[in-house]
């Protein structure tokens, strides 16, 4: 059985999946931080609060007609869960991408506080802190 955090982090990549903006404002702590400095993409940069978070969604969403997120794990650690995941995307033209990341949720009270994108796993793994890992696929 999944842990807590680990259920609302799948309902975020869920709703992400399905470009359902409400369900992600739900899911979010209104001082929300979205972290996407570490992204290769023109929407580099980060948001802060659930006005600027949900504006990165819904510009996100416009220039693809389909997410696909496939996470390949979730790491717990503390109040953040670590998913090295793959995204699959196709742009408005029909051009096709697929990338690794790694992403971190922050969830605190069943709210994510903070979403950060990495580009490596190890980064990622570092920036949590020392704790052990508990891999709760």
């Amino acid at each position: 059985m999944p842990h807590k955090n680990v259920k609302v982090v799948r309902k975020a990549l869920d709703a992400y999946t399905r470009r359902d903006v409400d369900a992600l404002r739900k899911l979010a702590d209104p001082d929300v931080e979205l972290d996407w400095s570490a992204s290769r993409a023109w929407v580099a940069g980060v948001y802060r609060g659930l006005d600027e978070t949900m504006r990165f969604y819904e510009e996100y969403f416009e220039a693809f007609d389909e997410i696909v997120i496939e996470p390949e794990r979730f790491i717990e650690v503390g109040d953040s869960v670590v998913v090295p995941n793959v995204a699959h995307q196709r742009g408005r033209h029909g051009n096709e991408v697929s990338a690794r990341s790694t992403l971190v949720f922050t969830v605190r009270n069943g709210k994510l506080v903070r979403i950060c994108l990495y580009q490596e796993t190890e980064q990622a793994l570092q920036a949590v802190g020392p704790a052990e890992p508990d891999d709760s696929n």
